[in-house]
This record gives C-alpha cells, structure tokens and sequence, in this order.
C-alpha cells in the first residue's frame, strides 16, 4: 500500500502550499503516464521555484480568472515582498507579463475613476461622455474596440500592472485526475484541515484507477466543456454535436448519461422535444426513460409511448420508477385501446394516535420517544442512522473495496461511484458474501468488530455521533437477520434513493415472545403533517415484508397524555 500523504496544520499560515504539493506529487506519482512529458516536466518544475513563488502560485491558481492586478495581490504570510515573488513566477513562465485584454477584461480589473482617466481620449474620440455609469461606457466602446491588445495600448500610463497564469488548462487536468471530477474546486482540498476527519487507506493500484489512458481525460474534459457550454447559454443542438460518442468505460459513461439527461431537459425546456427524445434515448441515466415517456405522451404518441413503457416494466426497477411506470401506464392504457392496469393491492398502513399536551419546546419526534419509551420498552430516535450504519457496518469492506472510478485520492468519505448506477452490480459477488453472514446467523461479531476497530473513519453510511455499542447490540438482539437482509437489499436497489425515508424511532421490546416481533419502527407525524412519498414506499414495503412498522398521528391537547 501506498505511504499515505500527509496533511497541512492549519497553524501553518503556508498550509495551502502543503496541501497543493501533496495534490501536485500525488498526480506525478499515480498518473504520470496520462500526462506529456511537457506537462510532467511542469508539474516538476512546481517544486523548485522559491516557496514564496509557490505560494503565490497556488492563490492564483485558487482564485477565479486568469487575470490580475500585480497591485491587489496581498499576501503577508509569504514572508517577503509580492513583487519577488511575482518576479520569479515571470522569470519561470508561470505568469505572462503583458497579456492582451478586451474590453470586457479592461473594465472588470479597473474602477470607473482610473476607466474615465485612462481612456479620456477614447472616450473623447467616441463622443461618449466621461460622466457616464460604467455599464453605459462598456456598452459605448464595445463596437468600436473589439479586438484585445495589452493594457498599455488601453490606458496611457497605467498605474497598475496586469499579469495573467499560465497553465490553467494543466491545473485544470491535475485537479480532475486528482478528484475525479470538475465540480470540486481547489479550496475543497487546499483550504480544509483534512486532519480533522479520519479516512478509511484503501490500496490505490493502476487497475482501479478511473482514467487509463490520456483519451479518457480528454473525453472527461469534453464533456465538462459541453456542461459549461449548456450553461452559458449555447444551444442544446449546439451541445449535441459535441458530445462524445459512446465509451466502454463504465465510469465515464455514466458521466456521458447524466450530460445526455440534461441536454434533454434544455431541449425539452427549449421547444426542441424530437433532439430532447434523442438524447433521453442515449442515455442510461435512469431518469431519462420516464422522460421518454412523458415527453411522448405530452406529443399523443400514444402507439409508441406504450410499447416502450411496457418493454420498461420488465426490467427491474426501483419503486420511485415503477410507481411513475404505473401511473404513466394507467393513462396510456385508454388512449391505445388496453386493459387499464390492475391497481397494486398495497397493504393497509398500521396506524395508531397519541394524544399529548402541546410541548413548549422540542419536536415532535422528541415528546413521541418520551411518550412511548419504557424501562421494558426502550425508544430511541434513530431515523436514517440505524439500518443505514448497521449495512454500512457490515458490508464496510465492499463499500472501501478499490475499484475504477470510486477512489482517486486517500482522502475519499466514501467511493465516489456510490450513487451510479452500476455501484452494486460492480461489486454484486462482494455484497452476496456480506450478506451470506445473514443468512448464516454470522453477522453480530463482524458488525461489532468493525465499530470497534472502525471508530470514528468516515463512511457515507455510518453516523458516528448517533451510533454506541449498547445501541447496536439491543438492534442486533432484537432485528432478525432475515428483516435485515430485506431491508438492506432495499437499499442496494437504488442507494440514492433508499438511503432515506426511514421511520424516525424504533422501538425494543427485548422480551416479546414472538422473535420478529421484539423491535417496531414507528414514523411520527405532527398535527397537519403528512407522509412523504419515499416514506410510504418504505412503510408499504415494511408491510409487504411483514416488518413491524407504524405512523404515530401526534394529537395536542390540556392534560396528560392517552395512548390509543
């Protein structure tokens, strides 16, 4: 394994520095082979120029553009003068000392006073007058003065000096390579104590790396491109002509499902449905099929919207997905001349209500627990925290387990594939031997082994400040494996969307007769609050698995508290 990197303190005033080193040679170190020698003998280069320079560097590199004034950069913990720093940069061709800027650059560096100064005689020439807002000004110079040219030919004697980084496009691969994606910007590892928060060493090896080849990157990259491209504004027909086409690596094609499911959404938003269904049709992404068929709908292809619908039903599907599949189908069926579907039978919901004085503080949640719990019968308020930390508990070593596209750097919270579509089926074999120790009865010491030893790393599923021992031993006493393994094969069906939705408090009755009956989870509803759509497929399903379950009406009235 690996030496893990170590962390800046924050005491350290250059502790920025650190972390970008640790950032630069991690890169060098795990994908030197997925960078030119050029752009290695730069990354190289980083390390030997004066650790002011460096510093200064990084803040550059941190902060937003490619251009600055040499006179707003104020950095005291470089510990010496700015200018010697910048000199240094200039001199190693990290900085351009005379860029050209347009006018849009012009009048973002500057203040209107030093505009109306500077550019008297332009302005004097364009008949606009200096007393103008600087809105006005830009608006009046822009046809006449399209072009760039460097800021001595737009200001007679400048006050200040402009310079502009080099290699933004290389620090821009280095951060992807290091983070796996573009969203996180530097100050997401930079500018954090990443000593504060424990991590889970998993072997990063050349076969679990997300990129292995220079032209993945370069797909990655032409796919942010396309994002940023839809953002700005350009058109979603545009955008289409620019996406990669299909790739074989799993990783970056789920990245290519969501860029396609959002093309969708603009072209559909735009007035273009016919590309909108062609991009839905590309993409895996598994919104993009109920897309489809809406979008169809909404145009009366009624004939086509049908058949694609019931060809989707036979594939497996999430609730959230067969609950829109039913009622898509539910209105298809009249229009094509076919049975409307049978409604699905769903077993009626336990419920019971609990009148209470109204508390003068404390949620709902809290006077229920208080309410309910008994020496025989303890309550705790464990919403999404129980059943999620006892799998991620059990199956931690599948979780950390390294694989393509789920780990790109040790300071990971968890695989960076965890919500795709593919992170279970990727690791199907693993996740059956975790959850063979249920079925086995095996599954106590291994889930109390890892707490113990454990403690404290971060895990997407475990809530460290919610979970203790004793807690975990009374669920362990009291939930039998088998409601487990249905409650965690739930979850493995569609983890974004199953991770929540759980009732807010169980409730132990470690001396019930009936085995399956010594736990009871139990939903708690306000007065006037109602249950979510994600919480009555978990209740519904609760019933379907014979998991005793329940919603708490909470009643507020004077006196003390009746259970009905």
């Amino acid at each position: 394994m690996d030496k893990r990197p170590a962390t800046a303190d924050l005491q350290d005033p250059l502790y920025y520095l650190k972390n970008m080193q640790t950032l630069v040679d991690w890169v060098l170190t795990h994908h030197r082979d997925l960078l030119t020698r050029q752009e290695q003998a730069r990354l190289a280069g980083f390390s030997t120029v004066s650790v002011p320079a460096r510093a200064l560097l990084t803040r550059l590199v941190m902060r937003t553009g490619e251009l600055f004034r040499t006179d707003k950069l104020r950095y005291p913990e470089l510990g010496g003068p700015e200018s010697e720093a910048l000199a240094d940069l200039l001199a190693e061709g990290w900085l351009e000392a005379s860029p050209k800027l347009s006018l849009d650059d012009l009048f973002r560096l500057f203040t209107l006073a030093e505009l109306r100064q500077g550019l008297a005689p332009v302005l004097q020439q364009a008949g606009l007058a200096a007393s103008l807002p600087k809105g006005r000004l830009l608006e009046g110079l822009q046809p006449l003065y399209p072009k760039a040219q460097p800021l001595e030919q737009w200001l007679a004697r400048p006050k200040a000096k402009v310079v502009q980084l080099q290699g933004m496009a290389l620090f821009d691969r280095v951060r992807l390579m290091f983070f796996g994606n573009l969203r996180q910007n530097w100050s997401d590892f930079v500018l954090v104590e990443l000593g504060l928060q424990r991590f889970e060493p998993v072997p990063f090896t050349p076969d679990a790396r997300a990129f292995q080849c220079r032209e993945q990157v370069d797909c990655y990259l032409q796919m942010h491109h396309c994002r940023e491209w839809l953002d700005a504004g350009a058109t979603p027909r545009e955008v289409w002509q620019a996406v990669p086409g299909p790739v074989d690596n799993p990783w970056l094609s789920s990245r290519r499902d969501r860029l396609l499911l959002e093309l969708g959404r603009q072209a559909d938003r735009q007035g273009d449905p016919e590309l909108a269904l062609q991009a839905w049709a590309a993409s895996g992404h598994r919104q993009a099929m109920l897309k489809r068929l809406r979008l169809l709908e909404r145009l009366k292809r009624y004939p086509q919207a049908w058949q694609l619908a019931c060809q989707w039903q036979t594939g497996e599907l999430s609730d959230a997905e067969a609950q829109g599949l039913a009622r898509v189908l539910k209105r298809l069926a009249p229009k094509v001349g076919a049975e409307r579907p049978r409604p699905v039978d769903n077993l009626p919901l336990r419920e019971h209500h609990l009148n209470l004085p109204k508390p003068t503080m404390g949620s709902v949640e809290l006077a229920a627990l208080n309410a309910l719990t008994s020496g025989e019968a303890p309550v705790f308020y464990v919403e999404n925290t129980l059943i999620n930390g006892l799998f991620g508990l059990l199956c931690w070593p599948v979780i950390f387990q390294p694989m393509p596209g789920a780990f790109f750097h040790p300071f990971h919270t968890g695989p960076a594939d965890l919500t795709r579509e593919d992170f279970v089926s990727r690791r199907q074999s693993a996740f059956e031997a975790r959850l063979t120790l249920l079925q086995t009865g095996d599954h106590h010491q291994p889930i109390l082994d890892t707490f113990r030893a454990k403690q404290g790393i971060a895990n997407p599923f475990v809530v460290w400040s919610v979970l203790n021992e004793p807690l975990l031993q009374l669920a362990l006493a009291c939930i039998p494996a088998n409601h487990l393994e249905c409650l965690f094969r739930r979850l493995l069906q569609n983890i974004k969307e199953h991770r929540s939705g759980f009732p807010d408090l169980i409730r132990f009755l470690p001396t019930a007769e009936n085995p399956e009956r010594r736990y009871e989870m139990i939903e708690v509803k306000g007065p006037g609050d109602r249950l979510q759509d994600h919480q009555i497929r978990w209740l519904t399903f609760f019933a379907k698995q014979g998991i005793p379950a329940s919603v708490c009406y909470l009643r507020w009235q004077e006196g003390a508290g009746v259970a009905e």
